[in-house]
């Protein structure tokens, strides 16, 4: 076998399972990666798993970062475990809890997950109240000025988030919306300090909201779970009374997560 052929079984590592460890690795992981530094838990040879690394890179499933030598994941990567946690029997349970998290509180409950620019709603349970805001499955919302995204960035680590900080366009929706940077970044440690996020009616003028994590099994944020209202039916400050029962039905979905 000439060596230009470097996919022998000496790597111990079937052919048709090579694609799926690196996809398993770059998701455990959850920072980009080098093809190098993924190697490291597989073990194939160094052409092979470069070869693997554009083969994903151009089907999509992998983005290269703006340092040219790591990795995160692609849109179709992003789809997939959306898709994923859309799935019916995961959904039916995820649903319930959040039904009754809406029943509780009286107001709009939601789930959100963050894609590489905006949180994007997974999931909702309407209040029964006629006054509602509509923020249907699919919609997507920045990071900067709502609770979901804030509680997002609040996970971040120091050298992501000031690359975030010192790039996006941080532009006002409302009179409330936070648009300097320093600010946003002390709202931000206050958010990991007291454990949930809230959006002082920055995104949606008339509208607060409250968000916690739905962490994985490693304790990485996975979704967010939150609740809005229009301010002429609850107040931020009420709304906080609630955190004790957001928190909680976190804990559910955050376990369901991981069945």
């Amino acid at each position: 076998m000439d060596g230009a052929d470097k996919d022998k079984p000496d790597s111990n590592v079937p052919t048709n399972l090579r694609l799926l460890l690196i996809l398993e690795r770059i998701a455990k992981v959850g920072v980009p990666v080098t093809p190098t530094e993924i190697n490291e838990a597989i073990g194939l040879p160094k052409p092979t798993i470069h070869r693997l690394f554009a083969t994903l890179e151009a089907e999509g499933f992998l983005m290269r970062e703006v340092d040219g030598r790591s990795y995160s994941p692609g849109r179709r990567l992003r789809n997939l475990s959306v898709n994923v946690l859309s799935s019916l029997r995961v959904r039916t349970a995820r649903l319930a809890v959040l039904g009754a998290l809406a029943e509780e509180i009286g107001e709009t409950c939601n789930i959100a997950v963050p894609d590489r620019e905006a949180m994007i709603y997974l999931d909702r349970v309407e209040t029964k109240w006629p006054l509602r805001i509509q923020l249907p499955v699919g919609t997507e919302v920045p990071f900067y000025c709502t609770a979901s995204g804030k509680m997002y960035l609040s996970t971040l680590n120091a050298t992501h988030l000031k690359r975030y900080l010192g790039a996006a366009h941080l532009a006002a929706r409302t009179p409330h919306t936070i648009t300097d940077r320093e600010r946003l970044a002390a709202e931000i440690a206050l958010t990991r300090e007291r454990g949930h996020s809230e959006d002082a009616e920055e995104f949606m003028e008339g509208m607060i909201a409250i968000a916690m994590p739905i962490l994985d099994d490693q304790e990485r944020l996975l979704a967010t779970v939150s609740f809005h209202a229009p301010t002429m039916r609850l107040s931020l400050a009420a709304a906080r009374s609630h955190v004790p029962r957001l928190r909680q039905a976190a804990a559910e979905l955050s376990h369901l997560a991981m069945l």
